[in-house]
């Protein structure tokens, strides 16, 4: 079908890939220490109860995240988990597997971006930087 067209699930191709929440379409640049540090500190303190960078936890490992999904699926995780997990297969699939949904932890696009950008610094597989940078 189209890409707007929806699946069975009822989400649009752009929704399936990007996740379902605000962001859509980032422009992601060289990354950035200071946003890095900001994210380091904001993951040790909201994330790494349930999520680790190499191994698998509560939460899947993130190390490779970037190379499994958008930045914008990430950020959408974080601002909108709960919708994420009612409505997205990729998240359904996850819950099957790991039995505890994501609380929302970070409600600011702000924070969001920061973790991103620290998961950009610490990804195990460099090239899976959706930026190109």
């Amino acid at each position: 079908g189209s890409p707007d067209a929806s699946g069975a699930d009822g989400l649009s191709a752009i929704e399936l890939e990007q996740g379902i929440g605000p962001v859509r379409d980032l422009e992601l640049g060289a990354i950035d220490p200071a946003l890095v540090a900001e994210g380091e500190t904001l993951f040790t303190t909201k994330c790494s109860a349930c999520h680790k960078i190499e191994e698998r936890y509560v939460a899947p490992a993130l190390g490779d995240v970037l190379a499994r999904r958008r930045p914008e699926f990430v950020m959408n995780m974080m601002l909108n988990a709960n919708e994420m997990v009612l409505e997205h297969p990729t998240i359904q699939e996850l819950l099957a597997e790991f039995y505890t949904p994501m609380p929302v932890q970070i409600t600011e696009r702000a924070q969001a971006r920061a973790i991103l950008e620290y998961l950009r610094s610490v990804q195990t597989d460099p090239s899976a930087d959706a930026s190109g940078a």
